[in-house]
C-alpha cells in the first residue's frame, strides 16, 4: 500500500485492553496530497479555488494544510466575529494581500459578485470552502465564469489510511467517525451528525424544511440505496407531496449525502431502465440509519450487497478519477445490468461490485459487453487477488483497482 501521503504517529502501549482498541492511544495526520496539489495547480489558472464537499469532510483541515508557511486571511462565515467583520465586505477584503480563505461561503452568497470584482481590479487570489454543491456552483458561476475552479472533497478512502477495510465499510470516511477509538464511539459520532444536520445544518445552508420529516425521508431512502429512485412510493408511504420527496431529494443531493446515478440508454432495441439509481455518498451515515453499529450486523443485514455496491461505486469512480458525468448505470427490462458505465477517454468501461471472494462469469455480463461494446468488465471485490474470469472480465480486490 502506497503510504506516502501518510504521516501516522503511533503512541501505543501494547497490553491487551489495547489490543482491542486500537485507536485509544493513536493520533494520526493524514495529508490529503493529492487534493492540496490540485489546489496548486489550478491556483496557477485561477484566481479563485472552490472546495465542496460534505460538513466535517475535512475542507478546514486540507485548507489549513495548504496553507502553511503561506501568507493568508482566514474568515469562517460560522464566527459571528468573522460575519461581523464582512458586514463591510469590500472594505475588508480590498485591504488584504496574499492569499484569503473564506470557510462556509453559502452562507453569504452576496460575495460572488464582489469577489469577481477583487480578483480583476486588484488582483487578489481566493480559497472558498463549501458545504452546499448545486446552489453555490450556480450563483458562482453566474459571477465568477471562467475565475473559479472546483475541486470535490470526498471523505477519506481506503488508500488514504492503513486502516482495514471492514472499518472503512462500517463506519465511512469522515475522519473524525472512521478514526474514532471504537465502534461505537464512531456510532454515537455519526447519530449525532446526523441530528446536528437536520437540526442546524440544513437551515444554516439555506433549506427550510422540518427536521423529524427530512429524517423520515431520509431513513426511507436508506432503504431505497442502490435502487431505483420511486418518488411517488416513497411520498406515499410518508404522506408527502410527490413534489416534496423530490424537493428533500434534490437538497440531500445539493449537500452531498445522496448521489443520483444516471441511466444510459444504448440504442438497442431492447427496454431500457430509464429511472435513475438512488445512492448514499457516505456508507457510515447509511450504516448509522439503517440500525447497523458492528461489523458483524453489517454481515448478516439484508442489504449487505447494495452496501458494498454503493462504497465500491466511490471508490472506483474517485481513484479512477472519472468525472461524475460520465459515470451511469445501465439495465434492460430483461434483468440484464450493469453496476457502472464509464466513458473515459474514448473508452468504455463497465464495472460490477461483487461482495463475494469467487465471483463468476454472468449471462448479465456478456450481454452487457455485447450491448455496449465495452473495452471490458472490472468485477470488483472486498479482498483477494487480481485474475482473469474471461478475456474481458477481470476481477480485482478494491485495495489494487489503480494500475
Amino acid at each position: 500500500m502506497d503510504l506516502k501521503y501518510i504521516f501516522t504517529w503511533i503512541k501505543l502501549h501494547w497490553c491487551s485492553s489495547i489490543k482491542n482498541n486500537f485507536f485509544k492511544n493513536t493520533y494520526f495526520m493524514i495529508e490529503r496530497q493529492s487534493y492540496l496539489q490540485q489546489i496548486s495547480d489550478l491556483f496557477r489558472t485561477f484566481p479563485v479555488v472552490a472546495v465542496l464537499g460534505a460538513r466535517q469532510v475535512g475542507k478546514s483541515t486540507l485548507a489549513k494544510q495548504f496553507l502553511r508557511q503561506k501568507s493568508f486571511h482566514f474568515y469562517d462565515l460560522e464566527s459571528e466575529r468573522d460575519l461581523s467583520a464582512l458586514e463591510h465586505a469590500q472594505f475588508a477584503l480590498e485591504q488584504h494581500s496574499g492569499l484569503i480563505v473564506i470557510d462556509e461561503i453559502q452562507r453569504a452568497p452576496n460575495l460572488f459578485p464582489l469577489l469577481r470584482y477583487l480578483v480583476d481590479t486588484k488582483e487578489q487570489r481566493y480559497l472558498i470552502l463549501g458545504s452546499s454543491s448545486r446552489d453555490l456552483i450556480n450563483q458562482s458561476s453566474e459571477t465568477l465564469a471562467g475565475r473559479i475552479a472546483y475541486i470535490e472533497l470526498p471523505p477519506l478512502s481506503i488508500h488514504e489510511t492503513v486502516l482495514p477495510l471492514e472499518t472503512h465499510l462500517l463506519r465511512g470516511g469522515f475522519p473524525r467517525s472512521l478514526l474514532s477509538a471504537n465502534d461505537s464511539a464512531s456510532q454515537r459520532w455519526r447519530q449525532e451528525y446526523i441530528k446536528t444536520f437536520l437540526e442546524r445544518d440544513l437551515r444554516q445552508i439555506g433549506f427550510d424544511v422540518a427536521p423529524s420529516q427530512m429524517r423520515r425521508f431520509w431513513q426511507m431512502l436508506a432503504h431505497y440505496h442502490g435502487q431505483i429512485f420511486n418518488a411517488s412510493e416513497i411520498a406515499t408511504s410518508l404522506g408527502l407531496s410527490l413534489k416534496t420527496a423530490q424537493r428533500y431529494l434534490e437538497i440531500l443531493e445539493g449537500v452531498f449525502m445522496v448521489q443520483e446515478l444516471k441511466p444510459w440508454f444504448e440504442n438497442i432495441k431492447k427496454r431500457q431502465i430509464k429511472r435513475p439509481k438512488s445512492y448514499f455518498m457516505y456508507t457510515g451515515i447509511l450504516n448509522a440509519l439503517l440500525g447497523i453499529n458492528t461489523f458483524n450486523d453489517l454481515l448478516v443485514h439484508p442489504k449487505l450487497g447494495a452496501i458494498w455496491e454503493g462504497f465500491a461505486l466511490q471508490e472506483t469512480i474517485r481513484e479512477h478519477n472519472f468525472d461524475r458525468d460520465d459515470c451511469y448505470f445501465w439495465a434492460t427490462s430483461n434483468q440484464a445490468e450493469l453496476d457502472l458505465f464509464v466513458l473515459h477517454q474514448g473508452k468504455r468501461y463497465g464495472f460490477e461490485f461483487k461482495f463475494s471472494d469467487t465471483p463468476k462469469v454472468t449471462k448479465s455480463m456478456n450481454i452487457a459487453i455485447e450491448d455496449l461494446k465495452l473495452d471490458d468488465i472490472t468485477v470488483v471485490i472486498p479482498k483477494g487477488r487480481c485474475y482473469k474470469l474471461d478475456e474481458r472480465i477481470i476481477v480485482k480486490p478494491i485495495s489494487s483497482q489503480i494500475g
